[in-house]
């Protein structure tokens, strides 16, 4: 299996599996402002590298009632049309496969709710077919601690790998050189909790040394 290196902006697709309100509610591993956060986040961070993303829904629409995706998500890919399915594991849907297969990309970095259901379920479909994937656990959450734990040990085991959102952007554009690198100083500000104090402390000097200069 291809070493953690192996995960890069070039050869990898975001997966976001069902983040809704509804699904939401029940959630209790991870709290709802920080799900939102990390989301939000991890959305910002494929939009600024330009890799491709998958969203989906689950029961979304067709019903008495609707349930969309996050706005913070949403609000990100306002022109991403997510795919809405009945079956808890994505893959069971042909447009969602269809819509993987599209991206042309072999390495999947997947997040979503509930982490024991559609995203462990989705995960070990994804490895079954040859994907390399990559789960991102404080963008997903389940309806306790112990079934979001129990949900990770199963999908590490089946061989996927955890990666937090900050980790993910990090290891898909790990040299602070790249042009591509400075897009991201904003999501780290706006998102990334006390590691957003480090990045503003590092944007006001550098823009200190340019004034002296």
């Amino acid at each position: 299996m291809n070493n953690i290196n192996a995960l890069t902006k070039d050869n990898c697709a975001f997966v976001f599996i069902d983040h809704q309100p509804f699904v939401a509610f029940p959630v209790q591993s991870i709290a709802p402002d920080m799900l939102t956060n990390n989301v939000a986040g991890l959305a910002k961070v494929a939009k600024a590298l330009e890799i491709p993303v998958v969203l989906t829904t689950i029961s979304a629409k067709g019903g008495p009632l609707a349930d969309p995706l996050f706005q913070q998500l949403s609000s990100v890919f306002p022109e991403l049309e997510p795919i809405d399915r009945n079956n808890t594991n994505a893959f069971a849907t042909p447009e969602f496969e269809q819509a993987i297969a599209e991206t042309g990309r072999k390495t999947l970095v997947m997040c979503g709710l509930w982490t024991e259901v559609c995203l462990s379920q989705t995960v070990l479909t994804a490895l079954e077919k040859g994907y390399n994937v990559y789960f991102v656990p404080d963008c997903s959450g389940g309806v306790s601690p112990e079934a979001h734990e129990d949900a990770k040990r199963l999908m590490l085991q089946a061989g996927a790998r955890p990666l937090n959102w900050q980790a993910v952007m990090a290891t898909c554009c790990p040299d602070n050189t790249a042009p591509e690198y400075s897009r991201l100083y904003e999501v780290v500000v706006q998102h990334g909790a006390g590691v957003s104090y480090a990045v503003q402390y590092v944007l006001a000097n550098m823009q200190q040394a340019a004034s002296h200069t």
